[in-house]
């Protein structure tokens, strides 16, 4: 979460808009004291598409050959 004054929303409110579109929480303060937190709001359009990108993803995986190596004996190299 980014922590910011008052006066610096004032000042560069595209940053502020930038920020909560890509997702990060902003609050907002008066003299180190706590007015606001700032969050996108959740929209039917973002949720589809990320569900429709995850999707896609899934298929896309699920077409890979499957490996010859298990994957305990994956971990257990990994654990040398």
């Amino acid at each position: 979460m980014k922590t910011i004054p008052l006066r610096r929303l004032l000042r560069e409110p595209i940053k502020v808009k930038r920020w909560t579109h890509a997702g990060q929480t902003v609050q907002i303060t008066d003299n180190g004291k706590p007015l606001w937190v700032l969050q996108a709001a959740a929209s039917k359009e973002n949720k589809k598409e990320r569900a429709r990108a995850i999707d896609e993803l899934l298929d896309e995986v699920s077409r890979l050959p499957r490996s010859k190596i298990s994957l305990s004996k994956i971990l257990e190299e990994s654990r040398r």
